[in-house]
Parts: structure tokens; C-alpha cells; sequence
């Protein structure tokens, strides 16, 4: 899967005011609740770990994603490249931001959640979002073309059997003036509400809300969030 391609276009992306809006919900959540000791799965480039910081939370953050850690470490944030199956230390809530288990294949879903449910304490949280099916047919899909100074990107994403493909090319200026090219896909899958229940509930998590977020539309929710906690 090309997360690393994806990690040196996102900040082209212009993506700032939905990962704020997204952010401040799961930091209302943490502030209201008075949690601390916080993983969050999936961390990319450490904007919610960041934020955490500032609020004085004690977190720690895992990416599959090389490049994305090195941005984590250059902010001094604590953050590794390591699997969710070799986490050791338990925590008080678990945070998965911004479309982390739409990139997790359903026949993949049910081990992540059980692995989730490994490093939370009892009664502890696990806190994520999806992107509803509007989200994947009305707001995913399309084309995008960033021409830059020293990049071009092109975007093309497309939505069928559940599944968004998204193709993306890079073009880099060297020192030559010449272009090199890149090119990867990352898909996502779409998970309904009643699949994640049942593999939720299956794996010791009581849903206590489904919060709908419109992040890039008034029309409906593209974003919905799961607030759960560990029952046994």
C-alpha cells in the first residue's frame, strides 16, 4: 500500500480545517473525560499526538509509515514504527483518527480490535472514525492536480464494491531539472455500522455513541465517530 507516497503529498493536500474540526472532537472527548495515558494508532504525522502535548496528555504514537514517524520525532513527540500486535504497555484510551480502519480490510478488522483491546486497561476507551458510505460515494471520489514550483500531483479516486482506490503520482524536480515520477494506490474500505458493532461487541466493546460529523458537506455525514469502552 503506497502510505509512503502518501505521506510526502498529504501536506499539499489542504486538508488543515477538516483534520481541526476531527481533532477537536476526539480532544473535547479526552478534555471532558479526563483522560491521560493515550495510544493513538495510525498517527501519521503526529497532529493529534501534538495536540495532546500541548494539553499536557501523556501519549504515544504508532505508524506502520517511516517517513511519518520522522516527522514525530523531529517534533520530539513520542512515536515509533511498530505493529499494534507488539505494543506491550496498557493504556486508558486509544485513539484511531482520520479513515485508520477504512484502510484495515474487513477480513483484517476483527484482529485489530482484539489487539486494541489488548493494550486498554479495563473500562478503558477506544475512540475512532470512519467515513460513512455518503462520505466514500459523494465526497472520496474524483480527481485532484496540485502543480507546485519543485512537485506535480495528480489524484485519482474512485469508489466501487466498497472499496475507494485512490491512485497517486508525484512528479519531483532533482538537481538536474529533470522529473522523477512516483506512483502507488491506497484503498479504503467501507465498514457499516451494523459490521462494526458486531465485531465491536464481539471483542469486549460496549458502543456508548455514534457521533455523525459533517467535515465536508452540509448535506449528510461524511464522518462518523465510535466512542466505546472496554467491558471485559
Amino acid at each position: 500500500m503506497g502510505l509512503e507516497l502518501y505521506s510526502k503529498v498529504e501536506p499539499h493536500l489542504d486538508f488543515e480545517d477538516e483534520v481541526y474540526l476531527l481533532h477537536r472532537e476526539f480532544m473535547t472527548f479526552v478534555m471532558m473525560n479526563e483522560l491521560d495515558n493515550i495510544i493513538d494508532i495510525g498517527c501519521g504525522q503526529g497532529y493529534f499526538l501534538d495536540n495532546l502535548k500541548i494539553n499536557k496528555k501523556t501519549a504515544f504514537g504508532i505508524d506502520l509509515s517511516v517517513e511519518q514517524i520522522k516527522v514525530c520525532k523531529a517534533k520530539n513527540l513520542d512515536a515509533d514504527v511498530i505493529p499494534l500486535s507488539k505494543v506491550k504497555n496498557k493504556y486508558d484510551c486509544a485513539t484511531a483518527i482520520f479513515d485508520v480502519l477504512n484502510y484495515i480490510p474487513k477480513n483484517a478488522l476483527s484482529t485489530f480490535i482484539k489487539e486494541t483491546s489488548l493494550v486498554l486497561n479495563q473500562g478503558g476507551y477506544f475512540v475512532f472514525d470512519v467515513n460513512s458510505l455518503f462520505g466514500f460515494e459523494n465526497i472520496a471520489q474524483g480527481c485532484i492536480t496540485i502543480d507546485l514550483k519543485d512537485k506535480f500531483i495528480a489524484i485519482d479516486a474512485n469508489f466501487d464494491d466498497n472499496k475507494l482506490q485512490t491512485d497517486i503520482t508525484l512528479f519531483s524536480k532533482q538537481k538536474n531539472k529533470l522529473f522523477s515520477k512516483e506512483n502507488d494506490s491506497i484503498v479504503q474500505e467501507y465498514h457499516s455500522k451494523e459490521f462494526l458493532r458486531e465485531l465491536l461487541e464481539s471483542n469486549g466493546f460496549k458502543i456508548q455513541e455514534i457521533k455523525e460529523i459533517n467535515l465536508h458537506s452540509d448535506e449528510d455525514a461524511d464522518k462518523l465517530i465510535f466512542i466505546c469502552k472496554k467491558t471485559n
